[in-house]
């Protein structure tokens, strides 16, 4: 096979595109389509056989009930300002809600409901205990204080520093550092200072283990509020027809602006050429010139250990890589339901999605477990109600349904009794899946009656569907605190741009991280734009931040 620079160089300049994003992921499309609004002829190359990435549908558990592969409900998207400026709507996006937001069940019939009507929220959480629902306004008031600040942080580029001086300002007036020590502690001391009763601080903790963080975890509190106070205001809405209908609607619009979207073409290298990315090469041997940028929605490992020869990085970035830590890999379950689930508790039945661990106890033992290696023995498992939140998803008085839970990616021991090793053969996914099962039965007894069929995703089988979910890691990186903002994806960046000259990352490995809100792709597009519109941009703001100075102030590359 040629040398790659020589395919690229061979190749008529007529064919090159202004840029090509690798990767047809929420990000990637995002990234395209800001692109493609500036003018630039932009091409994604997309590995699987059909885009979207971690946002896409089909019917391969029942032919006649749409099961979500991955995600399935968007609060993030709904408050993504990024998202509300490609006005979807005109190209086919419909959004559904269930009745209720969330619900937190226990075992002795009590449940917690998240509502979007802040009375409803409150009055199940005075069940708990009463005064409750007072302590969830003041949350509530708080949220509605700063919440265009916060969302204006977290969907800009790093750092934030219109946004972050505002919301800076808005703290000192509600709260100041009171209010900023609240939203570091770990999500059970927040629920503990909050709320009398464990309905309050059920509904954080179960909304802080949507990611990776802990009971115990600093800025798990954070986390927890911010996730519930979005499914407050926005609810956890589902595009109709399947996750995939908003992978469609991205699509459609990017097409209607001239981009171009191919599938079944994995990238196999990043081509650079005197410091400057200046195109890829497929596994198949094609290479695609470009004229001004690439932009790289994957994984950070594999960006810069797989797409990007060592030769052109700094040293540094090469052995912080070697600190990168991905967040909880991931076992998923789908189902087709003959009927609604069987909840004994009121309130579950109404809500899209249903956190099942029998009280806070129950969650720390589940997060302790994975950092022991362990397979949990009582799994905390986020249900999802498909049909409850989007009557199309099958049959009249039937329920597409899913659940999915955390595991370790290196796992020791199986602290139940079925030996769960960690190797995923078929009676390893056989046996995690009735365990997920038995967990739901605790909640809702006869739900096992009800399965007319199951589908199991254990961690190696989302890879394959997706390589940028390793282990089924599904938030590009832990979102603890040592690899966020500044941190993320390694010390020092926090930025799209890379230390390729028009190479951009638009990852979720990149800042504000995971979750489908088209963040980390539009900060790449900006980032691609304004370098275009400064000539002789070549030394990146991340080379600048990867390269050190000896003691006499000369530059030193690592």
């Amino acid at each position: 096979m040629p040398d790659a620079v020589d395919a690229v160089d061979a190749v008529d300049a007529i064919e090159a595109v202004d840029a090509v994003v690798i990767g047809a992921g929420p990000n990637g499309l995002v990234a395209a389509n800001i692109l493609a609004d500036a003018g630039w002829s932009v091409e994604v190359l997309e590995e699987q056989p059909e885009p979207g990435g971690a946002v896409r549908h089909d019917r391969g558990v029942d032919p006649d009930f749409v099961n979500d592969l991955f995600s399935s409900f968007y609060p993030l998207a709904a408050a993504s300002s990024i998202l509300a400026g490609f006005h979807l709507e005109e190209y086919g996006l419909r959004w559904s809600h269930a009745p209720a937001v969330l619900a937190h069940p226990l075992s002795d019939g009590r449940c917690a409901v998240l509502d979007r009507r802040v009375d409803t929220t409150a009055a199940s959480l005075d069940t708990f205990a009463p005064g409750d629902g007072d302590a969830w306004r003041r949350l509530c008031d708080l949220w509605q204080t700063v919440r265009p600040d916060v969302l204006g942080a977290l969907f800009t580029p790093f750092p934030p520093v219109r946004a972050a001086a505002r919301l800076g300002r808005t703290l000192r007036t509600a709260g100041g550092l009171r209010t900023a020590r609240s939203l570091i502690l770990p999500v059970r001391r927040l629920g503990e200072e909050e709320f009398r009763g464990e309905g309050g601080r059920l509904l954080l903790a179960g909304n802080a283990l949507h990611a990776d963080l802990a009971p115990e975890a600093a800025g798990s509190g954070g986390f927890g509020w911010l996730m519930s106070m979005l499914g407050q205001t926005y609810g956890f809405p589902v595009p109709v027809g399947g996750s995939g209908a908003l992978t469609d609607a991205l699509i459609r619009r990017l097409r209607a602006r001239g981009g171009r979207v191919r599938c079944g073409e994995r990238v196999e290298t990043v081509v650079v050429r005197g410091g400057r990315a200046v195109g890829v090469r497929t596994a198949g041997g094609e290479a695609v010139p470009v004229r001004r940028a690439v932009l790289a929605d994957v994984a950070v490992p594999v960006l810069y250990r797989e797409l990007v020869g060592p030769e052109h990085l700094p040293a540094q970035l090469l052995d912080d890589l070697r600190r990168f830590q991905w967040d909880f890999a991931t076992f998923k379950v789908d189902w087709a339901l003959d009927g609604p689930v069987p909840w004994q508790a009121e309130g579950a039945d109404r809500a899209g999605t249903v956190h099942l661990a029998d009280g806070m106890d129950e969650l720390t033992r589940f997060a302790a477990q994975i950092a022991m290696h362990e397979v949990p023995d009582r799994p905390f498992a986020l249900f999802g109600q498909m049909t409850t939140a989007d009557a199309s998803r099958s049959p009249r008085g039937t329920e597409s349904a899913w659940a999915y839970t955390h595991i370790p990616h290196d796992i020791r021991r199986d602290a139940g009794e079925e030996g769960i090793d960690g190797t995923w053969d078929k009676t390893d996914q056989e046996r995690m899946a009735d365990r997920v099962e038995r967990q739901v039965e605790r909640f809702a007894p006869g739900f096992r009656s009800r399965v007319r069929a199951r589908r199991v995703l254990a961690p190696p089988t989302l890879e394959a569907l997706d390589a940028n979910l390793p282990g089924g890691a599904i938030n590009g990186g832990t979102t603890a605190l040592h690899q966020q903002l500044f941190f993320r994806p390694v010390p020092g960046t926090g930025r799209p741009e890379t230390p390729v000259a028009g190479l951009f990352l638009a990852s979720a490995g990149a800042h504000p991280g995971g979750g489908v809100h088209g963040a980390p792709g539009a900060n790449a597009a900006r980032a691609a734009l304004r370098a275009h519109r400064v000539p002789g941009l070549i030394r990146t703001h991340a080379q600048r931040l990867l390269t050190r100075r000896d003691r006499t102030g000369r530059r030193v590359s690592d």
